[in-house]
């Protein structure tokens, strides 16, 4: 199988609260096909996904209860430090909670972490040596 990734779901507690989050704090559009019961946002070939928690874990069959770290950092990367910084700040106006303050980093880029109403971790990122496509996909 060629490698791929279509989807990240993100289990959420309330769906209209994250779904509100994504909307304000990343100024991010729910696709047309998001209604009351679930949220998707286009990232340019790959859709993240917003669904309720306990739908989403007796979907999977496993427990809805959470603790601690998950192990999963979701990443946002960008074209300039000043780009991170400001993403950053409107993220924590919006109702992001902040982890990590923006930084130099020691692989020589600049990054950030914030948690989003459920404490999915996300990081904000820059580094010299990325290139972007067109449609601003990190090309590796």
């Amino acid at each position: 199988m060629k490698p791929r990734l279509n989807i990240v779901t993100l289990g959420v507690k309330n769906l209209n609260v994250s779904r509100a989050f994504y909307e304000t704090a990343l100024s991010w559009e729910a696709t047309k096909d998001s209604d009351d019961k679930i949220v998707f946002f286009n990232q340019g070939g790959i859709v993240l996904g917003l669904y309720p928690i306990d739908k989403l874990a007796e979907d999977a069959e496993v427990s809805p209860e959470r603790s601690g770290f998950s192990g999963v950092t979701l990443a946002i990367n960008l074209d300039s430090k000043a780009a991170v910084k400001e993403v950053y700040h409107s993220v924590i106006k919006n109702g992001g909670k902040a982890l990590v303050e923006p930084r130099e980093t020691f692989w020589g880029g600049y990054d950030c972490y914030f948690a989003d109403p459920d404490g999915n971790c996300w990081e904000i990122a820059w580094a010299p040596f990325w290139e972007f496509d067109e449609q601003g996909s990190l090309k590796l």
